[in-house]
C-alpha cells in the first residue's frame, strides 16, 4: 500500500510541475532552497547518493529512499531516475508518510 500511495503522489507532483528530476536540476532545487523533499531511488550509486546526501544536509532537505531507479523515473513519466526532489510541502508530506 505504501508503494502505491508512494507512486500516485510522485506522479500527481510531476503533474502539477512540484517534481524535478535530473542531475542538474535536483543539485539546483536545492542549492537554491526550493526542495522540500529529497527522493532517493533505493539502488543509486554510492557516489550519487554521498554528493546528494551531502548537499540535503547542508541544506536540511529530508530525504526518503523508498523505491528503486527504474521505477522511480516511471512514477514521474521519465525513464530510470536516481533522484527527485519535491518542491511542494504537501507532496513533501505525503511522500514522508
Amino acid at each position: 500500500m505504501a508503494k502505491e500511495r508512494a507512486l500516485f503522489a510522485l506522479g500527481m507532483a510531476q503533474k502539477a510541475g512540484k517534481a524535478q528530476a535530473g542531475d542538474f536540476a535536483v543539485r539546483s532545487a536545492m542549492q537554491r532552497g526550493k526542495a522540500k523533499l529529497l527522493v532517493l531511488a533505493t539502488d543509486a550509486a554510492p557516489n550519487t547518493k554521498k554528493e546528494l546526501l551531502f548537499i540535503a544536509g547542508n541544506m536540511d532537505v529530508p530525504v526518503v529512499e523508498i523505491l528503486p531507479a527504474e521505477e522511480l523515473g516511471h512514477a514521474i513519466g521519465k525513464n530510470k531516475r536516481a533522484a527527485v526532489v519535491i518542491t511542494d510541502s504537501n507532496f513533501a508530506e505525503m511522500l514522508k508518510k
